[in-house]
């Protein structure tokens, strides 16, 4: 029944492992901006479509479009979900076919597209299958066709688009705190992660200790020292036998 009992605690600890991992990821909560505009939740970000509630779509440079995003940045796609996104979105907030600015740039120093916040472009999604342009490296912007999804290369300065998404990365906020950056989130996640396995950690100890304790010195039967073997005195009790039955006339 011992052993039984050893890996009935071990289970229960995973279980209150368990319990404690998923009551840290209910306390979380995730928000988008609260600034009275009209937030668009997605994974880890929310999206802000400009001028959705109007009639008639204005159009805006490059410059002005970052303009109105107001201390949050353009839109930048980082994958075909969301890619699709956006393009499955649009048509609620806008009628017809709408170009929209996306936040990358020219990098001078590594002559290539970057992402606001000199982050690498991985996903691309251009027109053509390969990525080319008559532009000058300086003056290449990209935006998004909504009716068909892909990208295309236009002039930062000449040209005029009439779609601005912003984006916002959501907050998170824990009872009885306020609330913080979703880039703060690895930090909180490696926390919880460290406190789950010292956990485990612990859990092993007392479930070792518990099943040594259980079983005693038994533990350690495979290193009992074991005398040879005496032979009985039945060779001197044979001698004895047999010298009486010489003796007897």
């Amino acid at each position: 029944m011992e052993p039984r009992r050893g890996k009935h605690c071990s289970l229960s600890a995973l279980c209150c492992v368990f319990v404690l991992w998923t009551q840290l990821q209910l306390s979380w909560t995730q928000e988008c901006p609260g600034d009275g505009r009209t937030w668009v939740p997605l994974g880890h970000k929310c999206y802000h479509f400009v001028h959705g509630e109007e009639d008639q779509i204005k159009s805006y440079t490059f410059e002005s479009a970052k303009t109105l995003c107001q201390h949050y940045e353009l839109l930048s796609i980082k994958s075909a979900e969301e890619n699709d996104f956006v393009v499955n979105y649009s048509p609620r907030v806008w009628k017809g076919a709408v170009n929209v600015w996306l936040a990358m740039y020219y990098d001078t120093d590594s002559d290539d597209m970057k992402w606001h916040g000199n982050l690498p472009v991985h996903y691309t999604n251009w027109e053509s299958s390969s990525f080319t342009t008559d532009l000058v490296p300086l003056d290449t912007c990209v935006t998004l066709h909504t009716t068909t999804g892909k990208w295309e290369n236009v002039s930062c300065l000449e040209e005029v688009e009439n779609g601005v998404v912003c984006e916002a990365y959501q907050s998170i906020s824990c009872p009885g705190e306020e609330q913080v950056s979703a880039n703060s989130r690895p930090l909180m996640s490696a926390l919880v992660i460290l406190s789950v396995v010292a956990i485990v950690g612990v859990s092993a100890v007392v479930w070792f200790l518990h099943q040594r304790h259980s079983r005693g010195s038994t533990i350690f039967t495979p290193f009992e020292y074991h005398p040879p073997l005496r032979m009985l005195d039945t060779d001197r009790s044979c001698l004895v036998e047999s010298e009486e039955t010489d003796s007897v006339p």
